[in-house]
């Protein structure tokens, strides 16, 4: 048998087919996700490549991530846009750190619309969550996460959902690019046409500038101190504790007016300035209310029968904001203090002194601010009736000893002023309003202020109090001689110089005089 070989023919030659090298563009645009409360970046990277026709998204995307594929999806059939028949891999870098948040959807969408057009723009953020038929939505992550990033100076410029205009027009230093639908945004990218369409918000409040800070603040009196009958102690005391931010502590009888005195002092806190005015929106965000940006400082009154977990924060799979974080450049109020569980008390101590709340979890360690001010209320004995002059107290020793130690000493010291509310009067009558004590506030600010105070006299440091809470002659010696006869401790000493300087401003007085002193060491706590 002949093969080809042997009849002459020449053996053919193979055909062998080289596939041309497949040019795949890999698209990029920034997004970023919350880890506790700071932002981190994303890079949202999309590559296409010929196969088998799906969609998947990698780097440990959660949940309501996953489902954005769908959204997107439909977003962008209703809009006429053909879903390309490749193998779609988008990658969320970097890729260890989880991801959250429905915001994520505008970015995916863009990607895939454009996945013909290299998109060469650097610094640009792309927001939003998308409906089905397109529109661009806002979403309560979205406000904590520009705010973060422009904090950490690491946002320039961002495509944003309109309807989320309303508050993040309140961050100055970002030029947000507002964007109702999909197809608009699309033609935004595809024009490089990224010059901001928002105006930056103005505060409608008053106002007044000291060394070249602005600072805003509110004339609203809900209520008012002349409404509060006598108790001219306490409104001092109050006026003074509003005036430094100082913790504060009131004990008397039922019904002598602790609760009105407490839910007044909000109206007449010191100034804010604007990062704290959006400090404390962000604190609102994370609590899922939307706030209105006022000039208003906080106040949080959970009730003594409230869990630990509500009180600090926290949870079993993620750490949720509590009532101390809420209560941020303003005020926390627990009535009937004694009542509150021991372990709520205790860990108390750790805001109180660092002006942050910790909370550990398995799955997320988060640290918030907590710079608050502290108001108690309390009565002297479990039936309150220990200090009236009128009606028999009708509890035994053993009763008001075990009530009164529910409080410790290192709690107790974390507590500037303490004031023994009076008995009710017939004749008492209102001798001051919120309007005249917030005037004095405010004056009293301005004085810390004009002295390069970054803190206010109640948060000083104790560097910060050797620098500003210098002492007149006369008035160092009725300290020194306090020390020895009250046994003051360390931190005594410094509520007292922080106390001291406090009424000094209020009194015009560039340094602490012996008066001032005097009037600080009456607000002590008796042993």
């Amino acid at each position: 048998m002949k093969t080809n070989t042997d009849s002459g023919r020449p053996p053919q030659k193979q055909q062998i087919k080289v596939k041309a090298k497949q040019e795949i563009i890999v698209n990029r645009l920034t997004c970023a996700t919350l880890e506790g409360v700071n932002a981190r970046v994303i890079e949202v990277e999309a590559t296409f490549t010929k196969g088998l026709p799906g969609f998947s998204v990698v780097g440990l995307a959660s949940n309501d991530i996953q489902e954005s594929k769908e959204r997107t999806k439909s977003a962008l059939l209703t809009n006429e846009f053909v879903f390309p028949p490749l193998k779609i891999t988008v990658n969320l870098s970097p890729s260890d750190l989880k991801k959250s948040g429905t915001h994520f959807d505008l970015s995916l969408a863009l990607l895939i619309a454009l996945h013909k057009i290299a998109i060469e723009e650097e610094g640009l953020f792309v927001f939003g969550e998308l409906g089905l038929d397109g529109k661009v939505k806002s979403s309560s992550m979205l406000f904590p996460l520009v705010l973060s990033l422009k904090e950490q100076g690491l946002i320039k410029r961002a495509i944003v959902p309109k309807e989320s205009i309303p508050y993040l027009s309140h961050i100055s230093g970002v030029d947000f690019i507002a964007v109702e639908t999909l197809s608009e945004a699309l033609e935004i990218v595809k024009s490089k046409n990224f010059k901001a369409n928002v105006q930056s918000f103005s505060y409608d409040a008053s106002a007044f500038i000291v060394n070249d800070m602005i600072y805003y603040y509110e004339e609203k009196y809900e209520s008012d101190f002349h409404d509060v009958k006598g108790q001219s102690i306490a409104k001092r005391a109050s006026l003074i504790a509003a005036s430094g931010m100082h913790n504060f502590l009131m004990e008397g009888n039922p019904g002598c007016g602790k609760s009105m005195i407490a839910k007044r002092i909000k109206d007449i806190l010191p100034p804010l300035y604007e990062e704290e005015i959006l400090s404390i929106a962000k604190h609102q965000f994370l609590d899922g209310t939307t706030p209105t940006f006022e000039a208003i400082r906080p106040i949080r009154s959970p009730h003594h029968t409230a869990t630990s977990a509500s009180i600090f924060g926290g949870g079993s799979s993620t750490a949720k904001i509590g009532e101390v974080a809420l209560a941020h450049k303003g005020i926390l109020f627990f009535d009937e203090l004694p009542h509150f569980s021991k372990n709520v008390l205790e860990a108390l101590r750790e805001p109180l002194q660092d002006k942050k709340v910790h909370i550990a979890r398995v799955n997320a360690k988060i640290e918030y601010e907590a710079d608050i001010m502290f108001v108690a209320a309390q009565n002297p004995c479990p039936c309150g009736n220990l200090l009236s002059k009128t009606k028999a107290c009708r509890c035994s020793e053993v009763e008001i000893k075990r009530y009164q130690n529910k409080l410790s000493d290192p709690f107790l010291d974390r507590i500037d002023l303490f004031v023994v509310m009076q008995e009710v009067q017939s004749d008492d009558k209102g001798d001051i309003t919120s309007k005249e004590m917030h005037q004095a506030v405010l004056e009293a600010f301005k004085m810390q202020k004009s002295r390069q105070q970054k803190r206010l006299n109640g948060k000083l440091t104790e560097e910060e109090i050797e620098t500003y809470c210098i002492l007149t002659p006369d008035a160092q010696k009725i300290l020194e001689g306090a020390i020895g006869k009250f046994c003051l401790s360390h931190r005594s000493i410094a509520s007292v110089k922080k106390i001291g300087r406090t009424i000094a401003d209020l009194n015009a007085n560039k340094m602490i005089e012996k008066s001032d002193l005097l009037e600080a060491l009456s607000y002590r706590r008796r042993k």
